[in-house]
Order: structure tokens, then C-alpha cells, then sequence
């Protein structure tokens, strides 16, 4: 008999629980046999790799960077490192410190492996900006961020290190007054469904809210977005989980689940404090948009990405 276990990232046979790292702003993919984790950390950017999904919460941080430029060397947020073009480019904020510093800044990777090594490659935008995202749309690249006043911002870029037009505003809805962050795309049977948090980050109605771009439109037409009326993740009091957001998404190992990765934490109270990263597979509606359904509670056994070596499924094949 296996017992149960409520440590971070374990679970009964082929199941895993959250919370998977302690940061907040989780960006996490699955590349060549291993997941890998990177989340917000503050003078350093660093990423957590596992063989399962189930090992994450007790990886070993790898620092992928760090800096001694005054201007930058503090702040290191909302992590995005993808493959493009033969190599990983990481996008993230950084800052001296200072709320007003705040910018997106890139490193290149010297090949394939996302733990680098990775060279600085320079700063994007010359304003305020937090939350890089990468669009890749009919083979262009666009940059989408949370710029002044915490709004959200689109902008082309020529090639993944270089804006190639000015910065446009879209307008967005969503709960709260304060606070349109943490962008990010997911594409499905040419739709891009553009995921975005809002209220303070502190605040237990922290939430996802989202918009759509049909096929073909222009992303940087706002008129050619369509705003979703509701938010579509949020707080789950009964579960004890607040403030969800700040995410992110992966694929199953085989390719054939949805999975989101956010933040939340198990407290209503106003803090920063206690954000912690957790995952969960997702589902899609019958008009074609996803459905998050209610993060899940600490204590909760969930079953593991399809294709994960340490599933149900391979662990019941292993048996035969």
C-alpha cells in the first residue's frame, strides 16, 4: 500500500501535488525528456529541470544568470525563455531596485539546451515594462508586455531581439480597476486566445481574464480583439486558493494535454507573500475557448501529464 503524502509535488502512485516551486510568475515547458521551471526570483534567473513532473518541487535551481549593471541587476521577473530559430531567448524584467527602472530585457542562448549558457543581448522598449510574452503569428514575431500604468502593450518585432514598430495599446477589461499583466498566447485551430491577469498581484480576486484574434486578423489592429465578458480563473475559497495568475502554459510529453501553470497562494489576506507555483491540465469549451474550470486545492492528488515517466499509464506498462 502506498500512503498518501502531502509534501510539495508528491501524491499517491501517478499523481503529483502542488505547489511545484515556491516563486511566483512560473514559466514552464517541456523539452527533449525533461520539464523545465523558471518563476520569479529577484537577483538571479534561474531554472529548476526534472524528468517528472512529480520531481519539480525537489530540482535542484540552476542560475542561468545574473548581473553586476546596477540598472538591471535587481527585479528579475516573469520569466519567458523560448526556441526560436535554433536557440533559447530569454525574456524577463529586471530593475535597480527601483519601481520606475522597471524593463524587458533578452538573452541568447549559445544552443539548445534551455540552461543556457546564455549571453546578454539588450534591453526592449525604452519605458516602463514588465511580463514579456512572445506572439509567433503567421511567422512574424510580436512582443506583448504590461507597459505604463500597468496596461497591456503589443508591438512587431523584426527578428526575437528586435522591436520593429511602435508600442500599441490594447484595451482590456477585467474585474479590477488596477492592473492588466502577465500576458500570454495560446493558439488553437488558428485562434489566439491572449490570457492576461488583473487586479494587485496582492489581492486575493488576482484573476485571468482573456480576448480572442480570430484567424488571420492583424494583432496589432485592438479593433480585430474580441474581450471575453467574464474572467475565466480565479479565486476557489472552498479550496482555499487565492489569487490566481501570472501563468503560463506546456504541453503533456506526448503532446496530447493542455496544461496551465499560475501562481496562487492559500491565503485572502493582502499579501505578496505565500505566492507559490502550481499546475493543472485544462480542457476546451465546444465554441473552441479553453476552460481552466477552479485551481485546485494543496491537497489534492493529481494525476500526472500524459506521457510523464512517472504516470499511471507507464508506470501500469513498466508492470506488464
Amino acid at each position: 500500500m502506498i500512503e498518501n503524502s502531502a509534501a510539495a509535488g508528491t501524491g499517491t502512485a501517478g499523481t503529483f501535488r502542488n505547489p511545484l516551486n515556491q516563486g511566483p510568475d512560473p514559466f514552464m515547458t517541456y523539452y527533449d525528456g525533461n520539464y523545465y521551471l523558471s518563476a520569479s526570483q529577484g537577483t538571479s534567473l534561474q531554472i529548476w529541470k526534472a524528468a517528472s513532473l512529480a520531481d519539480l518541487a525537489t530540482a535542484q535551481p540552476n542560475t542561468v544568470w545574473t548581473d553586476t549593471t546596477p540598472s538591471r541587476n535587481q527585479d528579475m521577473w516573469a520569466p519567458c525563455f523560448r526556441l526560436l530559430e535554433g536557440n533559447w531567448y530569454f525574456y524577463y524584467t529586471a530593475s535597480d531596485g527601483s519601481n520606475d527602472a522597471h524593463r524587458i530585457y533578452v538573452l541568447k542562448s549559445s544552443g539548445t539546451d534551455p540552461l543556457g549558457p546564455y549571453t546578454f543581448v539588450g534591453q526592449l522598449g525604452d519605458a516602463w515594462a514588465i511580463d514579456p510574452a512572445l506572439l509567433i503569428l503567421d511567422g512574424k514575431y510580436y512582443l506583448i508586455w504590461s507597459g505604463p500604468n500597468n496596461l497591456l502593450q503589443i508591438a512587431p518585432m523584426s527578428d526575437p531581439v528586435t522591436l520593429s514598430g511602435p508600442a500599441v495599446y490594447l484595451p482590456s477589461s477585467g474585474g479590477c480597476t488596477e492592473v492588466r499583466e502577465a500576458p500570454v498566447t495560446i493558439q488553437r485551430n488558428g485562434t489566439t486566445y491572449l490570457l492576461y491577469s488583473t487586479c494587485d498581484t496582492g489581492k486575493p480576486d488576482y484573476q485571468l481574464w482573456m480576448r480572442t484574434l480570430p484567424p488571420g486578423a492583424d494583432p496589432l489592429n485592438p479593433d480585430n480583439w474580441t474581450q471575453y465578458p467574464n474572467a475565466v480563473f480565479g479565486r476557489n475559497d472552498s479550496a482555499n486558493v487565492f489569487g490566481p495568475g501570472s501563468n503560463n502554459f506546456f504541453q503533456s510529453p506526448d503532446g496530447t494535454e493542455d496544461w496551465i501553470a499560475y501562481h496562487g497562494k492559500t491565503t485572502s489576506t493582502y499579501t505578496y507573500d505565500g505566492r507559490t507555483t502550481r499546475a493543472q491540465k485544462f480542457t476546451w469549451n465546444t465554441d473552441g475557448t479553453p476552460n481552466f474550470g477552479q485551481p485546485l486545492s494543496l491537497d489534492t492528488d493529481i494525476a500526472l501529464p500524459s506521457g510523464d515517466p512517472k504516470s499511471a499509464a507507464v508506470t501500469a506498462a513498466e508492470r506488464v
